[in-house]
């Protein structure tokens, strides 16, 4: 017999556990992060086989986590909303404070003896904090107010993720949240109010680019978006990556070299893409396994963000839609920027490729992302029309 509220609140969790059918579980989800992990897995080995055991460590233990994630009533979980954000704050923080500075940047910290990238667990924890804010004030998203005071409390985080320096992923949170806020309803006036805005600031950036002293840029970021509109001048100082790997992703044809092959004119065994097992993965891919190895990667990515959308539109509440549509712009836009940066289509920005580059804290955060968005799945009211 229950005698108390918490045990309860036990019998009730139990309850909701008890009501998962196997059925309703998106092993369709599942399969196919994990076939975009194992590709992940095999070109990390092309690239530095010495980290492909600790992938692999990564992929385990990321799907370790996705699984009881997913088992875990997201409801009960976002409660804790402002402990997440606080507790990201601190993170952040911890790494402008000590943290270990690695290629002039600082953005890991260790702890225990575990080194992890905070702003990775940023995007999950941000998303998390969102979906039960905005839930919470559904009814004032319309008004300009209540975004000022969403856009104010993102504001912190992406600042303390800018100062690191991380520019890619202060765009990447941006985006996701931008996103949110979308789907959470916000009026369209704003919407065409934001885009009159940032089209003409892009314009501006890029232009300012161009002056020999830019007001508004530092120098490194100056010159990769020149090294982007005319890589011809920069061939042997920041374009140097990029036409590297334009020219390693088009040697694979069709097919490809073959898997770790030993041809001589590989351009990765020739030592001339660096950082290949992270943010040039896609060129490692491309090279070994051609178009058609791209192609699949590109096609996983895309079902992989369309299945968090679909899941989005049959939510049980608007804080699961947040969810579910918070990870699918993630994979969906960090999987655009780090392979438009190694086809040259956007300026070198320095960011992942979900499920694929290497990375413990990345692949993790991404699972436990995935883990959310299952659970999103089994709890939808609309389950009988999957």
């Amino acid at each position: 017999m229950l005698t108390n509220g918490v045990s309860s609140e036990r019998y009730s969790r139990f309850e909701k556990l008890k009501q998962y059918k196997i059925r309703n579980y998106d092993f369709k989800l599942v399969i196919l992060c994990i076939l975009l992990s194992i590709i992940g897995v095999m070109a990390i080995g092309s690239a530095e086989e010495s980290l492909q055991s600790k992938q692999i460590l990564g992929l385990v233990l990321g799907l370790v986590g996705m699984v009881f994630i997913s088992l875990f009533d997201y409801t009960t979980l976002i409660k804790f909303y402002w402990f997440f954000y606080a507790i990201n704050i601190v993170l952040l923080a911890s790494v402008l404070l000590f943290g270990k500075k690695v290629g002039g940047a600082t953005r890991w910290i260790i702890i225990a003896g575990i080194q992890f990238q905070p702003s990775e667990f940023s995007k999950l924890l941000l998303i998390l904090f969102l979906a039960k804010f905005i839930m919470k004030y559904k009814e004032k998203v319309k008004n300009f107010s209540f975004i000022l005071i969403c856009l104010g409390l993102m504001a912190v985080p992406l600042l303390l993720i800018l100062k690191e320096p991380d520019l890619s992923t202060t765009i990447m949170v941006t985006v996701i949240v931008c996103g949110i806020l979308f789907v959470a309803g916000i009026n369209w006036k704003l919407v065409v109010g934001v885009l009159s805005v940032s089209i003409p600031a892009v314009v501006i950036v890029i232009y300012s680019a161009l002056q020999e002293n830019s007001p508004i840029l530092k120098s490194y970021q100056q010159d990769r978006i020149l090294a982007w509109l005319f890589p011809e001048n920069y061939s042997t100082t920041t374009a140097y990556q990029t036409l590297n790997s334009i020219m390693a992703i088009g040697s694979g044809q069709l097919l490809g070299k073959g898997y770790n092959t030993n041809e001589m004119g590989s351009v990765l065994n020739g030592g001339f893409i660096s950082e290949s097992q992270t943010d040039f993965i896609f060129t490692v891919i491309g090279e070994e396994f051609g178009f058609v190895g791209s192609v699949i990667v590109i096609a996983l990515l895309t079902l992989i963000a369309l299945e968090c959308f679909i899941i989005a539109t049959k939510a049980q509440d608007l804080a699961g839609t947040i969810i579910a549509a918070g990870l699918g712009f993630w994979i969906g836009f960090q999987g655009f920027l780090n392979i438009g940066v190694a086809t040259g289509t956007l300026p070198n920005t320095g960011i992942p490729l979900p499920f694929v580059s290497s990375g413990l804290t990345s692949l993790v955060c991404v699972y436990a992302g995935i883990g959310f968005v299952l659970n999103v799945r089994l709890q939808s009211k609309n389950i009988y029309k999957y």
